[in-house]
């Protein structure tokens, strides 16, 4: 049986092999687990096929350390498994599904992740909504101009930085609109994230939105400053 002594020495040396051998049933799942995240950290390249097949384990948090691992490494071979994960019984490993899908990038994911802004769970919707950030596809923006209607402010301040990466007429006009939210941090992530996209048609918006705003909130206007001053530079 391999202990933690074992693992450890496993990562020091990057015996892939060793850990590949560590993920079998018949080792301890806490080793299991522990050998899965290994394995992700060392960028195993050999360990994705492995790693896939633990999806399917009856131990979420393997399922989990899978699923992360999995996204560091990259391999597109692994997005249909992954986007298969969105389904998981477990938030955490639904979450973690929208966090290696994003960072894998394989547009296959677009789709699959836009439905899993119906999850139920908040923290997995936070996650699927930077997912879509990370993808950049247009076809996300409605959806995603929908998730504004939320009451968590949290998530609406991830979504216009989201909106900001797609920047699209759509995302143009909802973070327009989400310069006027009860949130500051909405506000202020709105107004970065007009900046960013540097569309010279908002220039309008966001300087009525700084005459308004008079001392109110010397953050929100510094951030509104920034955009301004960043698209005039690019125009």
């Amino acid at each position: 049986m391999i202990n933690i002594s074992n693992l450890k020495k496993m990562q020091e040396e990057k015996d892939i092999k060793g850990l590949i051998q560590a993920l079998d049933d018949s080792e301890d799942k806490k080793i299991r687990e522990k050998a899965a995240y290994i394995l992700g950290d060392i960028d195993a390249k050999e360990a994705v096929e492995p790693l896939i097949k633990m999806l399917k384990d009856e131990y979420w948090p393997i399922r989990k350390a899978a699923t992360l691992s999995l996204g560091r490494l990259g391999d597109k071979n692994a997005v249909k498994p992954l986007i298969g994960v969105l389904n998981d019984s477990y938030w955490h490993v639904r979450e973690t599904a929208a966090l290696a899908l994003g960072a894998i990038g394989d547009k296959r994911a677009v789709d699959p992740i836009i439905d899993s802004l119906k999850d139920g769970s908040l923290n997995v919707k936070c996650e699927v909504v930077d997912a879509l950030g990370s993808l950049g596809d247009n076809k996300a923006s409605l959806p995603l101009s929908e998730i504004l209607k939320e009451k968590d402010y949290l998530l609406r301040a991830c979504t216009v930085t989201s909106l900001g990466k797609i920047g699209d007429n759509v995302a143009v006009k909802s973070l327009v609109s989400s310069l006027n939210d009860e949130s500051f941090f909405v506000r202020v992530n709105a107004a970065n994230a007009l900046g960013t996209i540097g569309d010279e048609s908002t220039l309008t918006y966001l300087e009525e939105a700084l005459n308004n705003s008079q001392g109110e909130s010397i953050g929100f206007e510094e951030s509104l400053k920034k955009a301004i001053n960043t698209i005039k530079k690019k125009s």
